[in-house]
């Protein structure tokens, strides 16, 4: 297995990145080549600060970024060299099985779309975000940002990749698939949600038990949650904000520690021809870590093969 990860990318790049590669390189132990792609001779540099063999990672060198206040689809089409375009290069070619990068979010969503393509019959990607609960296993909410706009034959297939993200990656039987609303009856909601009932109600693609409201989104019994990036969006910010309220306050607790994003690393891009995984801009050694962890998760599981195979 080969994992190709972004050194460039991130508000704490490349000192972060490299860090983190190191540290998943230990909990990897010979399962998989990580491949750095970056500056070559600051990932030695690091590499050596940090007391770590610089030969144990692959280096494609490349000293170009994308920005995070760059305007992505130019900037992708504009720097063939860069770090990110570089990356999606290696995953369309079969040179690396993941690729995963903490840097600009758009112009991953270009690479993914323009470069690796979204799976025949997919009508849009879309990301993930984990919600808490008590189990070790988060509830997969999606969509939280790619598609603020959406018709029910998307949200179906949300809920449809959802549950096969939970199932393969997360080992979850028979993934419970809920429709996020205003209200558990039938009958509640706008007009987008309501036709995405009827959509679901009865189906066999996938376990749907039936509308949730803001105040069931921590219940055990829930695996997935399906809503439009919008609304998806809106949840996970909310959540960051109140994890960030309880940080400032210092009150510490197990459960509100599942909140910390750096414990999820990043989130594939779900309906795509292969494992792409976006990081948290902000994200430090440990959430690159757990980043390219994640991902090896995500190839091993042949996430992207087993929703073609859904979708043919």
């Amino acid at each position: 297995m080969r994992i190709g990860i972004d050194i460039l990318g991130g508000d704490y790049a490349p000192h972060a990145t490299v860090r983190g590669s190191i540290l998943a390189s230990a909990e990897l132990s010979g399962k998989a080549t990580i491949v750095t792609i970056g500056d070559k001779d600051k990932i030695v540099s690091i590499c050596k600060e940090e007391g770590f063999d610089p030969s144990q990672f692959e280096i494609v060198a490349t000293s170009v970024s994308i920005g995070m206040d760059e305007y992505p689809a130019k900037a992708f089409s504009q720097k063939p060299d860069a770090s990110i375009p570089l990356g999606f290069k290696l995953l369309q070619a079969g040179k690396i099985d993941g690729f995963a990068s903490a840097g600009n979010t758009g112009a991953m969503l270009v690479g993914a779309i323009q470069v690796v393509k979204a799976v025949p019959g997919v009508l849009r990607p879309c990301i993930t975000a984990g919600i808490p609960k008590n189990s070790d296993t988060p509830t997969i909410l999606l969509d939280v940002g790619i598609n603020p706009d959406c018709k029910p034959d998307v949200l179906y297939q949300y809920a449809l990749l959802g549950s096969l993200y939970a199932e393969l990656v997360y080992n979850v039987r028979n993934p419970r698939v809920a429709l996020f609303n205003i209200g558990v009856e039938e009958e509640k909601g706008n007009l987008l949600t309501k036709a995405t009932y009827q959509a679901m109600k009865g189906t066999s693609d996938f376990n749907f038990i039936g509308n949730i409201e803001g105040n069931d989104l921590f219940r055990e019994d829930v695996d997935v949650i399906v809503c439009d990036g919008f609304v998806g969006n809106a949840i996970l910010k909310t959540a960051e904000a109140f994890y960030t309220l309880l940080l400032k306050r210092r009150i510490k607790d197990e459960f509100f520690e599942k909140f910390n994003y750096e414990n999820y690393g990043g989130t594939p891009i779900l309906g795509i021809n292969a494992p792409a995984i976006i990081g948290h801009g902000i994200s430090g050694a440990n959430a690159i870590k757990n980043m390219i962890l994640h991902t090896a998760d995500v190839v091993e599981a042949k996430l992207s093969e087993k929703i073609k195979y859904a979708f043919e």
